[in-house]
């Protein structure tokens, strides 16, 4: 956890549902890698300063963290975590200011790409809450991206600007992740949510759960 996460609440409660044992790791010690599945909360690390997770992506706790990753343990960043793993350099691209400028909250149709459908939904939404959340690959990136299936969402409509509409990806060995939306937001019933009868979070964790 960074100055200014937010989202480290919302996380637990799912963890826990799971029946995990939930341990917050604070960002300026290192840690021993000895946990199952590391997330990276939302939020505004550092106050979104500089860049959004630059600041973070040098932090004591991220030479642990790239440990994990390296060890080919699950490791997850959502929305600001996301932002961390890609000006970390452990995953590629970046998350720039959303095209319009202003600030994104709301819930969003996302399309699983082929190699995941089978986990979800056809008509699959989660909720944004984003002001850089304009994924930026060039030609090369993309087209490994592509090429190695490591695109797991892409927004139905073009909400921020990113890059062949990319919302989440993965490393090429699926355990490394970063997504936008946010599944913890979206884990109960809510008559705000486009599938008001079904809980679409669960079904996010449910997935990458099998990768443990």
């Amino acid at each position: 956890m960074f100055p200014g996460t937010n989202c480290d609440r919302d996380l637990k409660m799912v963890l826990e549902q799971y029946g995990f044992s939930v341990e917050f790791l604070w960002h300026r010690e290192s840690f021993n890698v000895e946990h199952d599945v590391y997330f990276v909360p939302g939020g505004f690390s550092y106050g979104d300063y500089l860049r959004s997770g630059a600041l973070a992506a040098r932090s004591l706790s991220l030479q642990s963290l790239t440990q994990a990753i390296q060890k080919g343990i699950l490791t997850v960043g959502i929305c600001n975590g996301f932002q961390i793993l890609t000006e970390a350099r452990l995953l590629p691209g970046a998350l720039i200011k959303n095209a319009s400028l202003k600030h994104i909250c709301k819930w969003v149709s996302l399309r699983p790409s082929e190699t995941h459908k089978k986990s979800y939904p056809q008509n699959y939404s989660l909720p944004v809450s984003h002001s850089e959340g304009n994924y930026l690959a060039d030609d090369d990136t993309l087209k490994e991206l592509q090429d190695n299936n490591q695109i797991l969402f892409r927004y139905i409509d073009d909400i921020n600007g990113s890059t062949d509409r990319i919302a989440g990806i993965s490393d090429k060995s699926g355990k490394l992740i970063g997504l936008m939306p946010h599944p913890e937001r979206a884990t109960h019933i809510s008559c705000d949510s486009p599938q008001s009868n079904v809980k679409p979070g669960l079904q996010f964790f449910d997935s990458i759960f099998e990768k443990i």
